[in-house]
């Protein structure tokens, strides 16, 4: 796409979903904005591919916080994509459903706290008291992060920082298996022993709340938001890669281009990771000890995912996710050794077009780190710049999806019969979509032994270059999203776009 422009008020550096919100709401208060994307596809997490005619998502298979009370909601009708998104509200009595090896049963989530109480009761009958003060804390948890709740004002509860969550499972109730099934869902943000409690609290709370999968692909969410930027005197450019931020005199004047274009703004946002930003920001106003800290920050761990296509009229849509686990202890399932591969998986239905019917399609994600796959990190593989890697590797995802398939079978023992065909995606092609040194899933860890360690500003020592994204605040649609606020509000004013967003939700 030729530039039409070579100045605007704002350049925002990826398409990731934090870029595309605060792309869409600083074109909303008349910024002309420029969202820059190497890739051919925007949309970052959300980006969406298809094979044999079926859409697969890449990163988000479910949505929470998207009823009318709840925050996302709330934000995405203020950008005006809500009324336009295509959902499907997913089974009340059990959206995620958890399970372990060795055990016949199934631990369903029931959506709304009372739902959810319910349905853990009749699993476990003694231990009403227990799951009454896990939801108690839960909300208390989440009403004490102003932000998550659209209010003004700093953290409430700043003990929480530094709490550690699988001691707070351990502390809750000496019943194992009550422990794990609650903490079962933390695929959803790589649960490790040095997870801090609020980011399980923020997490799951807005998936009881009530969870939504997004029909026909999670990328329409962006493609709605670039059709406002552009609406708005905006541009959206695919297919451009920034090899620099220019700063001249303290503040950051442009950026430069892989072809050598230069692109001038009033402000710049950038949506990848800081360590990515910094080094490409020459500047002696960052000091090298921050630069330092930054790049030394621990990343999560990446995944190996199964797209499963499957035979017609063969697989009953359940309107569910299941999380399995080989092993009772589910804090420990990212330290998997390659012989025990996998340690869990979660596996998420795509929702067929006529709902309650059968399903077409199949993901299904598990932990992988990036060093499985180190000797082929040289490779390159995407719809830009095609590589086929070579039949080593090839091999091993093979094998890597055998062993899968092997694991989904003990809960799913017919699944093989239900495949028509699989394809497979390992952390180099996290690495090489999303733009990730190591194709990590969720960003900068956060570790409550040293929370402070991986706060990360929105603002930078360049007066006009900003930072969002998942690594800022918390990741996934909706963490995301409010860092999106946070960087917005730093340009524009945080109470003012608060109040914009409560405006235009008061009838």
């Amino acid at each position: 796409m030729e530039i039409s422009k070579k100045h605007f008020d704002v350049v925002i550096i990826g398409s990731g979903l934090g870029g595309m919100v605060c792309g869409t709401i600083l074109s909303k208060e008349g910024n002309r904005v420029c969202i820059i994307e190497k890739n051919e596809q925007i949309g970052g997490s959300l980006q969406t591919f298809k094979r044999e005619g079926v859409t697969f998502d890449t990163g988000v298979h479910y949505i929470g916080g998207l009823s009318k009370e709840n925050s996302l909601y709330k934000i995405f009708n203020y950008l005006g994509i809500m009324q336009r998104l295509e959902t499907a509200r997913m089974d009340e009595e059990g959206f995620d459903v958890v399970m372990f090896k060795d055990d016949i049963e199934e631990y369903p989530y029931g959506m709304g706290y009372e739902n959810f109480k319910r349905i853990l009761l009749s699993k476990f009958s003694d231990e009403e008291e227990v799951i009454e003060k896990y939801c108690s804390d839960m909300k208390r948890i989440c009403d004490s992060v102003p932000l998550y709740n659209l209010r003004e004002g700093e953290i409430e509860n700043m003990e929480m920082l530094s709490t550690s969550a699988k001691d707070y499972f351990e502390q809750l109730t000496p019943n194992k298996k009550l422990q794990n099934v609650l903490a079962g869902t933390n695929l959803l943000y790589a649960g490790t022993e040095k997870t801090p409690l609020y980011v399980h609290a923020l997490v799951v709370n807005s998936y009881i709340e009530s969870a939504y999968k997004i029909k026909n692909g999670g990328d329409q969410i962006v493609k709605l938001m670039a059709r406002i930027i552009k609406e708005n005197g905006g541009e959206v450019l695919r297919k451009h890669d920034v090899k620099s931020i220019d700063v001249e005199n303290g503040n950051a004047k442009s950026v430069t281009l892989s072809t050598g274009e230069k692109i001038e703004a009033e402000v710049f946002i950038s949506n990848i990771h800081p360590a990515k930003t910094l080094a490409m920001t020459e500047t002696d106003a960052i000091r090298p000890a921050y630069r330092n800290r930054i790049s030394s920050l621990e990343n999560s761990i990446s995944t190996f995912v199964l797209y499963l296509i499957l035979k017609p009229s063969i697989f009953p849509f359940r309107n569910r996710n299941y999380y399995y686990f080989n092993e009772e202890n589910v804090w420990t399932c990212v330290d998997y050794k390659p012989d025990n591969f996998p340690s869990m998986y979660a596996l998420f239905e795509e929702v067929p077009e006529k709902q309650n019917e059968f399903t077409e399609a199949i993901t299904v994600m598990t932990y992988m780190r990036f060093d499985e796959v180190e000797k082929w990190k040289d490779s390159f593989n995407t719809t830009l710049e095609e590589s086929n890697r070579n039949e080593e590797y090839q091999e091993f995802k093979k094998q890597k999806a055998e062993k899968l398939l092997d694991t989904i079978a003990v809960k799913f023992p017919n699944i093989r019969d239900c495949i028509q065909s699989y394809y497979t995606s390992s952390p180099l092609s996290y690495r090489d979509y999303m733009g990730t040194v190591d194709g990590n899933m969720y960003g900068i860890v956060k570790d409550f032994n040293d929370p402070m360690k991986t706060m990360i500003s929105v603002k930078t020592k360049v007066p006009n270059l900003f930072l969002t994204g998942q690594n800022i605040n918390l990741h996934g649609v909706l963490g995301v999203t409010e860092s999106a606020l946070v960087t917005c509000g730093a340009v524009i004013g945080k109470e003012y776009l608060l109040n914009k967003i409560l405006g235009a939700n008061k009838n």
